[in-house]
């Protein structure tokens, strides 16, 4: 609290002692009551506190011109958040119930769109294609980089270094990467006769790769503070009690590290779902199964999908499209707001 708070405060409590203390002329009480007349004394202070730190009598030099500029301050933020985020949401909710191929022709169509987007096999197929990515490259991606952080904090020579060079690939852009990678990966491939877009279980399995060079070291750096924050007599307690090192970290260091661990599983999940650019530069969603008269890129994911059909051949489906995009956007919040509630009902208050 500020210094200049301090008179004051000292003024407020020689206000209250004199309403509380008694004089030399007066009786001083000695029954059972005098407990219950110190924790009055306490709250009826502690509420002239409250009341003069919140209230009307506080103020500084600053407090006048914020009250009086604060639009200055805050109405470009929100006008740029407004016009930038507000206002796209609601027309592309609104255009995913339009049939257009620009904004100015938008017709509307209700539902249509929606009927179209879940009765269309290739969105469907990257639908399940993408969750089975999600959960495949979040518990690689959060393992791996949860092992790193913990050899990390060992206290081995060069950690610094390695620190920094697991983190360097999460430098470099998705489409630098795809294209890096593919070669690296047609490279390898050639030798036994086939590619990454030749094969889809290659490209299921490229992309993991990709994406778990990409990230780990980025979730390395989360994992790595949660375990430094860790206190120490926890686990020197531990130590003293006998626990092993397995169990100290299966019952002291784990439940300590949930924080850690609900950001980065937040961050693998919603990265999962979300991914593009990678997918676009690596395998570009080839190869292609025909079913049914209907081309179906099998290493396709639901980002990829929705602007294939945005920007294909078939200029009517952009509503369809929209409506994807919708959707995608529901089922990420979803599944992520879910997955934030569940894992923070583990965390453990230090």
């Amino acid at each position: 609290m500020p210094a200049v708070f301090y008179p004051v405060l000292v003024k407020e409590m020689i206000i209250l002692a004199e309403d509380k203390i008694p004089t030399m002329d007066e009786p001083v009480d000695v029954s059972e009551d005098v407990a219950e007349e110190e924790v009055e004394i306490k709250e009826t202070f502690l509420q002239k506190l409250s009341r003069f730190y919140w209230g009307k009598n506080r103020s500084s030099p600053l407090t006048k011109p914020l009250r009086k500029w604060f639009l200055l301050f805050i109405g470009p933020v929100t006008a740029a958040f407004i016009i930038g985020f507000v206002w796209p949401f609601v027309q592309g909710i609104y255009l995913s119930m339009c049939k257009f191929q620009l904004i100015q022709d938008a017709e509307f169509v209700g539902f249509k769109n929606y009927i179209s987007a879940f009765t269309d096999a290739s969105f469907m197929r990257s639908f399940w294609y993408t969750a089975l990515f999600a959960i495949v490259s979040l518990i690689l991606i959060n393992v791996l980089a949860f092992a790193v952080a913990y050899v990390l904090t060992l206290g081995i020579k060069g950690s610094n270094l390695f620190r920094t060079v697991f983190f360097m690939p999460n430098l470099i852009g998705g489409i630098v990467l795809g294209y890096i990678w593919s070669m690296i990966f047609d490279g390898i491939l050639s030798h036994f006769g086939t590619s990454i877009v030749q094969d889809s279980t290659w490209g299921f399995w490229g992309l993991i790769i990709l994406m778990c060079w990409q990230q780990i070291g980025y979730m390395m750096i989360i994992y790595v503070a949660g375990l430094n924050a860790i206190p120490e007599d926890m686990l020197e307690a531990a130590r003293i009690d006998g626990a092993s090192g397995w169990q100290s970290l299966w019952r002291v260091t784990i439940p300590n590290m949930m924080p850690s661990i609900t950001i980065c599983t937040f961050l693998s999940l919603t990265n999962g779902f979300k991914l593009f650019d990678q997918n676009l530069a690596l395998t570009n969603g080839l190869p292609i199964v025909m079913d049914g008269g209907v081309g179906i890129k099998q290493t396709e994911m639901l980002a990829l999908n929705i602007y294939n059909t945005f920007y294909g051949s078939n200029m009517s489906a952009r509503g369809t499209a929209q409506a994807k995009a919708v959707i995608f956007f529901v089922l990420v919040a979803a599944i992520g707001l879910a997955q934030l509630a569940y894992t923070r009902k583990k965390e453990v208050q230090q």
